[in-house]
């Protein structure tokens, strides 16, 4: 039989009698390097820092009968060891002997419940899957750092290129269990430990404190600071685009701003931001939207004219003629939203319209250039840093094209 034991940072002074008793018994003991000077030295012992070598030798050992036991972090089945065991020897032959793995040892100390909580491994991964994860905006995230790749550092960095880096607390949770165990929480601005132990892992949490609008930019504000539609959690004018759209229109000190398939609300709330005297009037069809545009609005200490859920085309007969125009739903109907929209537009009225298609442009430019306005195209390709090795890549975001025309 082969005992399977998980330990904690403690490594072999945390072990349960029980443990500690199989341990002590065993000819061959197959563990970390770092746990070798605790180990009784009337043992043979193996070094599973090259776990192909050591799953070898063990083999040999179970063959002639003696008896062995092997080390792992943790829950040896969870990230661990177990699974390469399992690939060589059946299960009848090995005994899993779990202890509390440092995610729940990490949930334990911030004394936060974690059975809503997500994880994500970036031992040997690119930063690309914490990119994605990120996106989905989960309520507590436990990442299994890669020292060799960066550690917190590289997750620290993927967390202020998705703009969430305000948006999550920040823990950093190292030798778990261990005499020397440390959890720290770190703003934004402070620098990681100098001495950062490689056993470490990063717990990131929603903040739900209120922000303090004062404090933000008057335009492009972070991503994670909004409140987003909990179904399509990442599904929102990126940063980046809402800075060019809030340049597209032109916006004048005072009059009436459409926002059409508003979504979250962003860009319009930033308008407001940059012209308070502004009449913004969001639309968005999607459930939910009158409180969260809402919520968001009051996050930016803003105050909108009206949000109204519901169908454009049914709702735009309630509101006064526009002299700018974000369009950014419609779906199939954008082309008929359009016609009904731009006979309200004002004379230097701006409509300003983002895309992810070229066969939308094909279908919405020539409704611009019959009712005679002069038509701008340009299109956005943005890019983000990420770590890459031990250097930086840049990962795109969705291409945008925007249409714009102006009534002159």
């Amino acid at each position: 039989m082969l005992h399977v034991i998980g330990t904690t940072a403690a490594g072999f002074a945390g072990l349960a009698l029980e443990q500690r008793l199989l341990v002590e018994g065993a000819a061959v003991i197959a563990a970390p390097s770092r746990l070798h000077a605790q180990l009784p030295q009337s043992a043979e012992l193996l070094n599973t820092d090259q776990p192909q070598l050591a799953i070898e030798a063990l083999a040999v050992e179970l063959a002639t009968g003696r008896t062995a036991v092997v080390l792992a972090s943790g829950d040896p089945l969870w990230f661990g060891i177990g699974r390469l065991l399992l690939q060589h020897f059946s299960a009848d032959q090995l005994s899993f002997h779990p202890c509390p793995c440092s995610m729940q040892l990490a949930f334990a100390r911030l004394g936060k419940p974690w059975q809503n909580a997500q994880w994500l491994s970036l031992h040997g991964r690119e930063p690309d899957a914490l990119s994605a994860r990120l996106q989905q905006r989960p309520e507590a995230l436990a990442v299994l750092t890669d020292p060799s790749r960066g550690g917190a550092a590289e997750v620290r960095t993927i967390l202020s290129a998705s703009g969430l880096e305000t948006a999550y607390e920040f823990w950093l949770c190292e030798r778990l269990d261990h005499p020397q165990e440390r959890v720290l929480q770190l703003e934004p601005s402070d620098e990681l430990p100098a001495d950062l132990d490689p056993l470490h892992l990063v717990v990131l949490i929603v903040k739900t404190e209120p922000l303090v609008a004062e404090r933000l930019p008057l335009f492009g504000i972070a991503d994670g600071l909004y409140h987003q539609h909990a179904d399509h959690p990442g599904l929102m004018t990126k940063r980046e685009v809402r800075i060019q759209l809030l340049a597209e229109l032109d916006l004048p000190q005072r009059g009436v701003l459409w926002d059409i398939g508003a979504g979250t609300g962003s860009v319009g709330l930033e308008a407001l931001r940059l012209c308070p005297e502004l009449g913004l009037f969001a639309v968005e069809r999607r459930s939910g939207a009158v409180p969260l545009i809402q919520a968001n609005a009051e996050r930016l200490a803003v105050q909108p004219a009206a949000v109204l859920q519901g169908d454009a085309r049914s709702l735009l007969a309630q509101l006064p003629d526009p002299d700018r125009v974000l369009l950014g739903g419609g779906g199939a109907a954008r082309a008929d939203l359009l016609t009904a929209l731009l006979p309200r537009l004002k004379s230097g009225g701006v409509v300003v319209i983002p895309l992810a298609t070229l066969e939308a442009v094909a279908e919405l430019r020539p409704l611009l250039e019959s009712h005679g306005l002069a038509v701008n195209l340009l299109q956005m390709q943005i890019s983000r840093g990420v770590p890459l090795a031990k250097g930086t890549r840049l990962a795109p975001l969705n291409p945008v094209v925007v249409l714009r025309g102006c009534r002159v």
